[in-house]
């Protein structure tokens, strides 16, 4: 993968009982703040309507770096904390 690519991750998050409550409250505010990032063509993170617990995945970034800049604001996030016990099973990661 070059440096100037497209950075597309698909994949699911799974998400423990006990904190799905927790997830579910931040998730809107850390699709936001993902949307508002200058080097984010797309950010999709849905529930499965069958599967509670399990969101489905599905980000674009212009390029690796612009998913680094993601990956380092989502660290310092509140997101961060909400869901560290989150299971990411993530394809396309640079």
């Amino acid at each position: 993968m070059g440096m100037n690519e497209e950075v597309r991750i698909t994949g699911r998050l799974i998400c423990p009982r006990d904190e799905l409550d927790a997830v579910r409250a931040g998730l809107a505010e850390h699709v936001r703040l993902s949307r508002a990032e200058p080097g984010c063509l797309a950010f999709e993170i849905a529930e499965d309507p069958n599967e509670p617990g399990v969101f489905h995945v599905a980000e674009t970034f212009r390029d690796a770096a612009a998913f680094e800049a993601h990956r380092a604001r989502a660290a310092a996030s509140d997101w961060a904390a909400i869901s560290r016990n989150v299971t990411r099973d993530l394809k396309g990661l640079p």
